[in-house]
């Protein structure tokens, strides 16, 4: 059963044991961070926090509990998505694409039910919701009531780090929810962090070009498949509330905005709504502790005014942090990368597998498995990966056979630096990058570099006999096995 809010998704992780209620006050300002960097730490992501007695900057007491780490589990991200194990989704998305119209009436029924489960999907929207039970308008509006943590010693401010950013096409229509981290500046404007290749910003675009302002609505807490969707490089024309619908398996509730022509999650824990002008002058955002383990420069973006905040009658304030992995972002990036693999293989089809370890932070270091059949695939399949949307900010691309684990990055390394040539084996390539990248040449330009790490082909210069990976033969491995129990040698 789907999940329809945080306070469900905070039931459901406390009934499996891993939600840790944090009954002692403990301070937004940097203290709440420092607690949550060390669990996010512990093997396995650690448990998920509910701060029930949060401190604000000014010493008061805020009455609003902060949820942190909630998908900071493999267990929590499939709970979160209403499966086991994240590739089900997977497999989900490769059944729809698997859509060849078969002969013959039956044949063609057999698609309905396939068919009705997309029609599912589309939001529907509702007369009011519990996320306007509680209103601030004008002189009431006043964002430091809200817990907003200030994560780093030298962050710009304190941050909004967990948000669905809802805008809209102008042209189109086309709704567009973002995961960008929001500053505070004060009681009511925030600094928006859109970078220029995210939707929000070419939303922006448009509206300056037409010099009109910009609704945006910010959500916090709602049902966490739509949080999830926010996080997700979704293509500018997919609705994300759609794409949390077909996750969810039953559409997304919505409602009108008070203050903005902007639909809103009908249950989410907070809303805050606004606009940004045009006309007027960029505001200093950052610094800000970045998922690279270092802090983003200080930068000009967008001021939004907020003209109302919703919210539920007793909300929970739902948050993250990001900084030195391994953090809760892994997570969130790892479904990502299980859910995208069937729309991947669509595009680039001898991809098996692939997979960014934690340390890569995403972009820095992506596996890739191909099932290679001729001299220079692997070229051809980090080419076709470097025009893959964000996975053109890619900074290394392994590529390995079939048979490599790529999900054990000790493994894929082992395979890999074993079976290169370091000269003729690693091409390098200019492009887009990341504009968190300190490194690069430029900012958002750089080198790429991939490595050929498949065995070679006599037409790709390799000459001698390519060796066989060592391993035990099967009768012995299964006589050892039921040795084993009396050799007092476990674990195994």
């Amino acid at each position: 059963m789907s999940l329809d809010t945080l306070s469900e998704f905070l039931d459901a992780i406390d009934a499996i044991g891993e939600l840790r209620r944090i009954s002692a006050p403990v301070r937004v300002d940097l203290e709440l961070c420092e607690i949550a960097d060390r669990v996010m730490k512990q093997p396995g992501g650690g448990p998920a926090l509910l701060f029930e007695h949060p401190v604000l900057p000014d010493g008061s007491r805020c009455p609003y509990p902060v949820a942190i780490n909630l998908y900071g589990s493999m267990k929590r991200m499939a709970l979160s998505l209403d499966v086991a194990a994240l590739d089900e989704h997977g497999a989900r998305i490769t059944k729809l694409l698997d859509l060849k119209v078969p002969e013959g009436l039956m044949g063609k029924l057999s698609l309905l039910p396939r068919l009705m489960e997309v029609a599912k999907f589309p939001p529907r929207m509702r007369t009011g919701g519990s996320c306007q039970e509680v209103v601030w308008r004008g002189d009431e509006v006043d964002l430091r009531k809200l817990p907003i943590i200030t994560c780093w010693p030298d962050d710009g401010g304190p941050y909004i780090t967990l948000p669905m950013v809802i805008s809209k096409d102008p042209a189109r229509g086309i709704r567009n929810v973002g995961m960008y981290r929001v500053q505070y500046l004060t009681k009511n404007t925030l600094a928006m962090h859109w970078q220029r290749h995210k939707t929000g910003a070419a939303h922006m675009a448009e509206m300056v070009a037409r010099g009109e302002k910009m609704p945006v609505c910010i959500a916090i807490g709602g049902d966490p498949a739509s949080m999830y969707s926010a996080s997700a490089p979704l293509p500018p024309n997919i609705d994300e509330f759609i794409f949390a619908g077909f996750l969810r398996r039953a559409p997304v509730a919505l409602t009108k905005a008070l203050t903005c022509d902007l639909e809103v999650p009908a249950d989410a824990e907070f809303v805050i709504e606004g606009y940004i002008d045009p006309a007027e002058e960029l505001v200093v955002e950052g610094p800000f502790g970045d998922h690279t383990g270092y802090y983003s420069e200080a930068d000009l973006y967008p001021r939004v005014h907020v003209t109302a905040i919703t919210m539920r009658k007793n909300p929970i304030y739902a948050t993250t942090i990001v900084g030195r992995p391994p953090m809760e972002d892994y997570y969130l990036g790892h479904a990502t990368e299980r859910i995208f693999l069937p729309l991947l293989k669509l595009t680039v089809p001898e991809i098996v597998d692939y997979h960014m370890p934690a340390e890569g932070i995403f972009h820095n270091l992506v596996f890739v498995s191909i099932d290679k059949k001729y001299p220079g695939q692997a070229y051809k399949v980090m080419n076709a990966l470097w025009g893959q949307g964000l996975m053109s900010l890619a900074k290394v691309l392994v590529v390995v056979d079939k048979h490599v684990n790529v999900q054990d990055p000790q493994e894929a390394w082992w395979i890999a630096l074993n079976n290169i040539d370091p000269e003729r084996d690693t091409r390098f390539t200019m492009g887009p990058v990341d504009v968190l990248d300190h490194a690069s040449r430029a900012f958002t330009y750089g080198s790429k570099m991939g490595i050929d790490a498949t065995r070679k082909f006599p037409e790709e210069g390799f000459t001698r006999n390519w060796p066989e990976i060592i391993e035990m033969d099967a009768a012995t491995k299964q006589r050892v096995d039921a040795l084993w129990p009396s050799l007092g040698l476990d674990p195994r």
